[in-house]
C-alpha cells in the first residue's frame, strides 16, 4: 500500500467520523436514533438508482441521489406516522426493510450487468475505505467544510430545537425549515460516509459520538466538539486496524472502536459514568447512616434518656453492626460523638448536627400535613428519605413557609437551635 493511499483513507475515515459525529449530536439530542438507522439504509437505493443514471460512481452524483433517498425516508416516516395510527417505532421499521430491500433488489440487478461486478456498490454494505480515492476525499472535505458552517451559523436554532421544538418556536425560529436543513445534512453525512463505513454500521457512527459527548459534558458547545473528535478518532483507529489484514471490510472496525469507547466511558465518566455513580452511592449511604445515628441518639436524649449506650440506639433503630461501626467510627473522628464507660453522648458539634437532622424531619413531614395535605399516618417514611436531600436553602424556605412551627404534626417539638438567626 502506497503512502497516498493510506494519507486517503485515514483522512476520509477521520472527515466521515468528524461529520457524523457533528450531525449526530443533534439527532441523539431530539431522541431521533432510529430515524439515521432508517436513513442509512434507505439511501441504498438513492445511490443504486443515481449510478444506473449516470453510469459512474462518482461521488458527487452518489452523494446527491443518496441524500435525495435519504430526505424522502424521513418524509416517508412522518407521512406513515402521521396518516396512521401506527407508532413512530413501527413506521421507521417499515421504511427502514422496504426502502433496504429495495436497494437490495437493484444490486442485484447491477450485479447482473454487463459492468456489474466492476461497479463495486457492494462496498457499501459494510464499507471499503481501501477504495476511496483523491476525487471522494476532496468531496468529504467539501462536505464536511459545509457541515461544520451550516452548524456554526445556525448554532442557536439548532440548539433550541434539539432541547425543545416547542421553545423554539416561541422564540421565533422556523421550526420546520431548520428541522429540514438538519434532515438535509443528516441526509448528506450518511450519504458521503457509506462508502467507508457502510450502510449497516453508518448509524452507530452517526450516534455514538454524541452518546459517548453526552457522558463527559452537559455543555452543547463542548459536547460538539467532544463528539468531532470521538468521531474522528474512531473513523481513524477502525481504518487503521482494517489495515492489518488484506480484505477486511472498514465499517465493523470502525464501530468495534467506537463501541470500545462507549464501554469505556459507560464506566469511568467523571460524573456519569458507573464507577462515578457507585462511589456517589456509596457516599451517600454513608451520609445517611452518619444522620440517621445522630438523630437516633438525638431522639433518645428527648426521651430524657442520660445514659445511651449501643443497645439501647439498636433498641431504638435497626442498624446492621457493621454500618453501626462504621457510622459511630466517622462520627467520631468528626468529633460529633464521644464514648466514655460505655456510655454515647453527643459533643456540641454533634448536637447541632443531630438537631439539623431532626428538625428537617420534622419541619417536611410539617408541611405535607399543612400544604399537601397528608395524613398523619402516611408521612414518616416519605420524610425519613427527604430529610437526607433537603439543602440549607430548601430548609430556609420551609421555615418560612411555614412560619417556623414550634411542634410537628405528632406534637414533638422542633429544634432550631440557631437556625432562625
Amino acid at each position: 500500500m502506497t503512502y497516498s493511499l493510506l494519507l486517503y483513507i485515514l483522512l476520509g475515515l477521520g472527515l466521515v467520523g468528524a461529520m457524523s459525529g457533528a450531525v449526530g449530536t443533534f439527532a441523539f439530542l431530539k431522541k431521533r436514533t432510529l430515524v439515521g438507522d432508517a436513513v442509512s439504509h434507505s439511501i441504498l437505493p438513492g445511490l443504486v438508482i443515481g449510478y444506473l443514471l449516470m453510469g459512474t460512481k462518482d461521488p458527487y452524483v452518489l452523494i446527491l441521489s443518496g441524500t435525495i433517498f435519504g430526505l424522502i425516508s424521513i418524509r416517508s416516516i412522518d407521512l406513515i406516522h402521521q396518516k396512521s395510527k401506527l407508532s413512530i417505532d413501527t413506521a421507521i421499521a417499515i421504511v427502514t426493510t422496504v426502502y433496504f430491500a429495495l436497494g437490495s433488489v437493484l444490486l442485484s440487478v447491477v450485479a447482473k450487468s454487463p459492468n456489474g461486478s466492476q461497479a463495486g456498490l457492494k462496498d457499501f454494505l459494510f464499507g471499503k475505505a481501501a477504495t476511496l480515492t483523491e476525487n471522494d476525499i476532496v468531496a468529504f472535505a467539501i462536505v464536511f467544510v459545509l457541515v461544520i458552517i451550516t452548524l456554526i451559523v445556525l448554532f442557536k436554532p439548532f440548539q433550541s430545537i434539539a432541547f425543545s421544538a416547542d421553545f423554539a418556536g416561541g422564540q421565533g425560529w422556523k421550526v420546520k425549515r431548520f428541522e429540514f436543513i438538519l434532515a438535509v445534512l443528516t441526509s448528506i453525512v450518511i450519504t458521503t460516509g457509506l462508502q467507508a463505513v457502510g450502510v449497516v454500521l453508518m448509524s452507530a457512527l452517526l450516534i455514538g459520538p454524541g452518546a459517548i459527548a453526552r457522558y463527559w459534558t452537559n455543555s452543547l458547545k463542548k459536547m460538539l466538539l467532544l463528539s468531532v473528535v470521538v468521531g474522528a478518532f474512531s473513523g481513524i483507529a477502525g481504518g487503521l486496524l482494517s489495515l492489518s489484514k488484506d480484505n477486511m471490510p472498514t465499517g465493523p472496525w470502525v464501530i468495534i472502536v467506537l463501541f470500545t469507547a462507549t464501554i469505556l466511558t459507560l464506566l469511568f465518566a467523571p460524573k456519569k459514568g458507573w464507577l462515578a455513580i457507585q462511589s456517589r452511592n456509596r457516599l451517600n449511604k454513608k451520609q445517611m447512616a452518619e444522620e440517621n445515628l445522630l438523630k437516633t441518639i438525638e431522639q433518645l436524649r428527648e426521651k430524657g434518656n442520660n445514659k445511651i449506650t449501643f443497645q439501647s440506639i439498636l433498641d431504638q433503630r435497626r442498624l446492621e453492626a457493621a454500618v453501626f461501626d462504621r457510622a459511630f467510627s466517622a462520627l467520631s473522628k468528626k468529633g460529633m460523638v464521644k464514648i466514655n464507660d460505655q456510655i454515647i453522648s453527643l459533643t456540641e458539634l454533634g448536637v447541632a448536627e443531630a438537631q439539623r437532622i431532626v428538625r428537617l424531619h420534622r419541619l417536611w413531614e410539617m408541611y405535607l400535613t399543612a400544604r399537601l395535605n397528608f395524613k398523619n399516618d402516611h408521612i414518616h417514611g416519605t420524610a425519613e428519605t427527604i430529610e437526607h436531600l433537603i439543602t440549607a436553602d430548601l430548609e430556609k424556605v420551609l421555615m418560612e413557609e411555614l412560619n417556623f412551627p414550634s411542634e410537628d404534626p405528632h406534637q414533638k417539638p422542633i429544634p432550631y437551635g440557631n437556625a432562625k438567626q
